[in-house]
């Protein structure tokens, strides 16, 4: 993929659920190619906020914010924070990277808060965050949602999960149709990656999720992406002229082409 040519002191990039996993990885990466990075969730991240290097290199700034808490974000918008940040950028990244794969349980056996929390953090909360990244004043705004091929296969004990991860899909499938100039929009599935997520899959009651024996044998062969091969995936992605030509994509989809 043919990257673009705007100078990475020209592009500030935002990460949602930084501070592990695929997000931690996303903000490490971007923050290695010089760009600067706002990373927005309940927790700092481990190391970058540490790193010596800050004093000379792009600036790591931290947002605390439960992005499950739909009025706590509405606040953190309305405060001018992203718009703050995003000053001076030619273009500006939002990965939508935090999410939750609880409830995992059948209809039924679900927790009531347990959905509303997941429904927020997985949806509400994307969209509320690209809708004001549309606002932004830079010339290129470019939104990345982080899907899962369970947006697109549904499994049993996952019907909270699924249903989130495809709205997001079905978000920039619409999003394509009308963005405004300059926004851009993906919804990519990064593959079964290592993180704390896999771990909470395997340790979930096979009466809740039945196929928790395929996701045992994927760690048990070395199957799963790790954060950082993914999150590069992701980034060369993002930062590529073919960005945006399709609304939906994977990112095993785009190694291969």
């Amino acid at each position: 993929m043919t990257q673009t040519s705007i100078p990475p002191s020209s592009i500030r990039a935002v990460v949602t659920g930084h501070s592990r996993g695929l997000g931690a990885a996303l903000a490490e990466l971007l923050f290695e190619r010089q760009i600067d990075v706002l990373g927005v969730g309940r927790s700092g991240h481990p190391s970058l906020a540490k790193d010596e290097r800050l004093a000379a290199a792009p600036r790591f700034v931290e947002a605390s914010l439960d992005l499950a808490d739909p009025e706590a974000v509405e606040s953190w918008l309305a405060s001018g924070a992203l718009q703050r940040f995003a000053q001076g950028a030619q273009c500006v990244l939002l990965f939508n990277n935090a999410g939750m794969v609880d409830p995992i349980a059948p209809l039924g056996a679900q927790g009531a808060i347990a959905i509303a929390r997941a429904v927020t953090l997985n949806v509400a909360a994307p969209l509320m965050l690209a809708n004001a990244l549309a606002a932004v004043q830079a010339e290129e705004r470019r939104i990345v949602h982080i899907s899962s091929g369970a947006a697109r296969s549904a499994y049993a004990g996952w019907s909270v999960y699924c249903a989130t991860k495809a709205a997001l899909d079905h978000h920039a499938r619409a999003v394509a149709l009308d963005a405004p100039a300059g926004v851009s929009i993906s919804s990519v599935a990064p593959g079964v990656v290592d993180t704390g997520m896999q771990a909470t899959i395997r340790a979930t009651a096979v009466e809740h999720f039945p196929l928790r024996g395929r996701f045992e044998e994927l760690k048990q062969t070395g199957k799963l992406a790790t954060p950082e091969d993914s999150a590069r995936q992701l980034i060369d992605y993002a930062l590529s002229d073919a960005f945006g030509t399709s609304p939906t994509t994977d990112v095993r989809e785009l190694a291969q082409s």
